[in-house]
């Protein structure tokens, strides 16, 4: 049997709530799912819902380049090119307003 993946510590208060609205066939296949888990409806749907929400901060995060991209940047980073006049001017306003 699987063990919930939030246990309960001494101290820590659940204040906060949560809804949604699901239909019967969802209701009963998180049921079925936590069930099979071994655990409380509760705990498999914050176990759940946890995974998923590190996961989509984490994908957020993270930059994937494809091989060409990665060397073009690989490049662009060893041989920059020159600065030029417009960049020069930008860092002096920079400089200016900010007073670096």
């Amino acid at each position: 049997m699987a063990e919930p993946a939030l246990k309960r510590s001494p101290g820590r208060v659940r204040d906060e709530r949560l809804e949604a609205r699901v239909t019967s066939e969802q209701k009963k296949l998180i049921e079925r799912a936590a069930a099979l888990q071994g655990r409380s409806v509760t705990d498999f749907v914050l176990a759940s819902v946890q995974e998923a929400a590190r996961r989509a901060i984490s994908e957020h995060q993270r930059i994937e380049l494809s091989v060409r991209d990665s060397e073009a940047f690989a490049a662009a980073l060893l041989n920059p090119p020159p600065v030029g006049d417009r960049l020069r001017e930008t860092v002096r306003i920079y400089r200016r307003a900010t007073g670096v």
